[in-house]
């Protein structure tokens, strides 16, 4: 039996996704639609994308999971209240997360997400938060506004620090009416270099900005990539040839495997890890202990020592 961790997850919740952020989704929805016929109005995908979003308690992610083989996954909370209105404030979405865990016990991690613009209040609710709950990490979406290297974000780093808690950051795409540039994953550099002792993961460099993001991971030992989206990109009709050749690249020690479900939702997890883990592509001349990096034990180092199953 193959260990898998998927790394990259998050709870298909309106709760947590603003109805904002599925429109600008499903703007694109219509816009690729639209090129090949006459597209749906922009309401009826976005409603349509709001009612996929009602798993509240993860129940359908664990079904999803346990179908697929995926004994553990990251559950990332992004943080989308100053730029995006609608969802549950960070405390509100750790305290529910905490429930989920409770509900699937050993099943998931869980990354909060944090925003520098909060100022010290911030800061202390975040630490509030993880004495009360026990999170894992951080999880930053810089599109909302914001550079990963941002110095109001240092006093949650030196927490992480200290507590060795790894820090989830968004690169590449984004909805349309969020801010592409702080997204570069070289934003992250200085971040990195300041707080060696923190892992830092750059969410998608194995989708977009690969060769930038293969070279922070190669010369950087503190920052990883994961390949979240890996099969949902418009651009990756041939993802499994895209993942054999990131496999090829030479940082498998640094490559962390996601999904970013609820997107793999529309492929199947079950399908998407029969092919991965037994299709002939994915992992075609790639040495069989560099799959176990991948598949599971870099996602342990990255949360080392908070990587027991048992926590």
């Amino acid at each position: 039996m193959t260990t898998v961790y998927d790394g990259h997850c998050h709870v298909a919740s309106t709760d947590f996704i603003p109805r904002a952020f599925a429109q600008d989704v499903a703007s694109n929805v219509c816009c690729r639609l639209g090129s090949v016929g006459t597209a749906p109005s922009l309401g009826r995908v976005t409603d349509g994308l709001a009612a996929q979003q009602q798993d509240h308690l993860a129940d359908g992610l664990i079904g999803e999971m346990d179908a697929a083989g995926i004994d553990r996954a990251v559950l990332l909370v992004p943080d989308f209240g100053l730029r995006m209105p609608g969802t549950l404030d960070p405390a509100q979405a750790a305290r529910r997360h905490h429930e989920i865990r409770l509900r699937h016990p050993g099943r998931f991690w869980v990354y909060i997400g944090v925003d520098p613009r909060r100022g010290p209040e911030g800061v202390r609710a975040f630490e509030d938060m993880v004495d009360a709950y026990g999170l894992d990490g951080v999880k930053l979406y810089p599109p909302c506004g914001y550079s990963p290297s941002d110095s109001g974000l240092y006093p949650y780093y030196e927490i992480c620090a200290a507590r060795h808690l790894p820090v989830f950051v968004h690169t590449g795409p984004t909805a349309r009416s969020l801010d592409y540039g702080p997204a570069h994953p070289l934003r992250v550099d200085k971040a990195a270099r300041d707080f060696p002792r923190v892992n830092f993961v750059l969410g998608h460099g194995g989708l977009t900005h690969v060769e930038t993001c293969a070279y922070l991971a190669a010369y950087r030992p503190n920052v990883y990539l994961d390949t979240g989206g890996f099969a949902s990109g418009p651009s990756l009709p041939s993802w499994p040839e895209h993942l054999n050749r990131l496999f090829r690249l030479g940082v498998n020690h640094k490559i962390i495997f996601g999904t970013d479900w609820p997107l793999a939702r529309l492929n199947g997890l079950k399908t998407l890890l029969a092919e991965v883990v037994d299709g002939p592509t994915v992992f075609a001349g790639v040495p069989r202990a560099d799959r176990s990096l991948l598949l599971h034990e870099n996602l342990l180092r990255v949360l080392a020592p908070r990587s027991r199953p048992e926590s």
